[in-house]
């Protein structure tokens, strides 16, 4: 699996609650869910991210609560991929259960910048900032996830393995 795109980059330490403030946990539209994605850091994020497409982020990504809005919010904004120094293990798997692309790799997180062009490919581990010419390794994803984001979501992945 192969992500293209540009980079938008953020800090250390970005909680659920400021992914997706707590007032929009009622919204069940998940388009609008989205526009209020990362408001509370950057208010013009979700008009920033349509012409990105790659969120990189530094430690800790989605500590807090175990919000699935939160990676949801993430995806309808227009996230194609996170790269971070690290995520919360709640957010991990929520992002993997609802077909978001995530990868750690703390090299990427450090010497990314705005506007940098990158091509991501999960199969193999391999992260090129196309802009520099350079290349960053990280742990290719194993088979079963890259299954499950390749169907779009953990549901989608057992409803094509049941069926």
């Amino acid at each position: 699996m192969i992500i293209s795109g540009s980079v938008v980059k953020y800090g250390d330490n970005i909680d659920t609650d400021v992914i997706v403030p707590g007032k929009y946990l009622g919204i069940t539209d998940y388009e609008e869910l989205g526009r209020h994605a990362l408001e509370g850091i950057d208010p013009d994020f979700s008009s920033k991210i349509k012409q990105t497409s790659i969120l990189v982020v530094g430690e800790n990504f989605g500590c807090g609560s175990s919000r699935e809005e939160a990676p949801v919010a993430l995806k309808y904004a227009g996230v194609k991929c996170i790269i971070a120094k690290s995520f919360a293990r709640i957010f991990y798997r929520n992002a993997i259960n609802i077909g978001l692309p995530i990868v750690v790799c703390s090299e990427a997180s450090e010497k990314l910048n705005d506007g940098d062009m990158v091509t991501i490919n999960l199969a193999e581990g391999v992260i090129i900032n196309t802009s520099r010419n350079e290349v960053y390794r990280t742990k290719a994803l194993p088979g079963f996830i890259l299954e499950i984001l390749k169907d779009g979501g953990l549901v989608a992945y057992l409803r094509r393995r049941l069926t």
